[in-house]
């Protein structure tokens, strides 16, 4: 069945937003590292607090940016620095937290706790990257829908589902690493690569600023 000419134009829209929306916000960096580290190292169910504070904190951005008040805030001189100092910040805590974390073999005792809901807002707030990337597709993406206002809302929308579903993927990646670990070296050696990559995708940020 060939699908109308007219229905394909209309559709074009939507899938170059999801396709570039998929590359940007899936793309390694704070948020998606974190979602996948800390399930590495804690699993999928006791990292799920702070996966939900993550997807939170990154859609409180999203809401930020369509309602045109991150353009405002980042147009004060001294906004953009002091988000990216509480982000590395933060980042350089979550990382020991990931680094420090007991093997999935030995953590029957769970004498170590994951980080929390609270840490995963933090860092979706806090971070960078969702500013640049969100700010770029709502400037760059347009639906040629009639009104602004019915534009912003759908790509609010289409956005808070991706930013889910890339959430989850992340997780379920690191989980499924969390689950082979089961020689404690090995695990040792995946938790210490995976906060020293966190920590590595706060240097695109910096050098942005410097």
């Amino acid at each position: 069945m060939q699908v109308p000419l007219s229905a394909s134009v209309a559709a074009e829209p939507y899938l170059s937003l999801v396709i570039t929306a998929l590359i940007v916000i899936g793309s390694p960096g704070p948020a998606t590292i974190g979602a996948s580290a800390t399930a590495t190292a804690f699993g999928l169910r006791r990292s799920l607090p702070y996966l939900l504070g993550s997807i939170a904190g990154t859609t409180t951005v999203l809401l930020v940016v369509a309602a045109g008040l991150a353009t405002v805030l980042m147009a004060q001189p001294r906004v953009g620095p002091v988000l990216l100092a509480l982000s590395v910040a933060y980042l350089a805590w979550l990382a020991w937290k990931i680094a420090t974390a007991p093997p999935p073999a030995v953590d029957a005792a769970r004498s170590r706790t994951p980080p929390t809901w609270l840490h995963g807002l933090v860092l979706g707030v806090a971070n960078p990257k969702a500013y640049a990337a969100l700010g770029a597709l709502f400037a760059s993406q347009h639906l040629g829908l009639p009104t602004a206002i019915l534009e912003s809302a759908v790509k609010t929308t289409v956005l808070t589902g991706l930013i889910v579903l890339i959430h989850l993927g992340w997780a379920v990646i690191g989980a499924s690493m969390a689950a082979a670990l089961q020689r404690p070296r090995v695990a040792r050696v995946v938790n210490v690569a995976l906060a020293a990559a966190l920590l590595a995708s706060t240097v695109p940020l910096v050098a942005d600023v410097l």
